[in-house]
């Protein structure tokens, strides 16, 4: 190679070096620094396009166990409820069999069947009362077979989503709770006329209500029996839902954190390559002298 002034191609070529050496060695840097082994398009086209995707699955999958856990709080609400009914209705067949018997007279009949129709009226209450962030759960607004969700409060039955998209088969399922108001059971005077639990005032009045309690009873288990298989299926779509999150969140680290071992390693092999650039250009920059001291003689 001539010595030349105008052109010191070895301090260009130590230059090039360097800023190679220099470009790898902050891209080491910045991956150590995040954690994350794509921090922008030009690390991984392609992957950063599908670790977009993974995260949005993972925080979809997320907010769909946090339905789920509010749409088992739900129940669990109602359930309570129809527990409090549950004991109100043991409590009027206590007091039918009570005014069933002939041991008592018609006036003392009357004050049993003024606690009946309490106990009728407080199950009215309950179920007229009970609600949910808002949503009555036991009054009928849930008990429609159709849903529609069109307006700004969705009628009929509740809708709980829980998937990432909106297939009916895998993403969504549907709560009806039937009314449970004392009417809809059956007892007390709000009940159809002519319907057997309406009073216990009379002895005959009394043994018919029995046989009507026992439907109304077997009306509210049936409320409480959907609900605890609903509870159930839920709970195994949260433990469905956390596996299949968990899972994508390893897949997607794969794809995106960055192995520190293995970056540690380009990182030092980096650092030694700049300081040995750095050292080397100047050393070829001093190369120019050698011609000055020709031209000195």
């Amino acid at each position: 190679m001539a010595l030349t002034i105008n052109h010191n191609l070895l301090s260009m070529n130590t230059a090039r070096n360097l800023s190679s050496s220099y470009a790898a060695l902050s891209t080491a840097t910045q991956r150590l620094s995040s954690g994350l082994r794509i921090n922008s398009a030009a690390d991984d086209a392609a992957g950063l396009a599908v670790r977009e995707i993974m995260r949005t699955e993972v925080a979809s999958l997320g907010q769909g166990v946090r339905n789920a856990n509010d749409a088992i709080s739900m129940i669990q609400t109602a359930d309570g409820a129809l527990g409090v009914i549950d004991e109100k209705l043991i409590r009027m067949k206590e007091l039918a069999m009570q005014a069933s018997t002939g041991t008592y007279s018609s006036d003392q009949r009357l004050i049993i069947d003024s606690e009946y129709q309490a106990m009728a009226s407080e199950i009215t209450r309950i179920a007229s009362a009970t609600d949910f962030n808002g949503i009555h759960l036991l009054n009928g607004n849930l008990s429609g077979a159709t849903y529609n969700g069109n307006g700004l409060a969705s009628t009929g039955k509740l809708k709980v989503h829980f998937g990432t998209h909106n297939d009916s088969s895998e993403d969504y399922y549907y709560v009806q709770i039937n009314t449970s108001t004392a009417s809809a059971l059956g007892v007390g005077l709000s009940a159809t006329k002519g319907h057997d639990g309406r009073s216990i005032s009379t002895q005959e009045l009394a043994q018919k209500a029995l046989g009507a309690l026992d439907k109304a009873i077997v009306s509210k288990d049936k409320i409480r029996a959907n609900l605890g298989a609903l509870q159930n299926r839920l709970e195994n779509t949260i433990t469905n839902l956390s596996v299949q999150s968990e899972n994508t969140s390893a897949a997607e680290s794969q794809i995106s954190d960055v192995d520190v071992a293995t970056q540690m390693t380009e990182f030092t092999r980096e650092q030694i390559k700049v300081q040995t650039a750095v050292a080397m250009l100047s050393q070829a920059n001093s190369l120019g002298k050698l011609a000055l001291n020709l031209i000195q003689g």
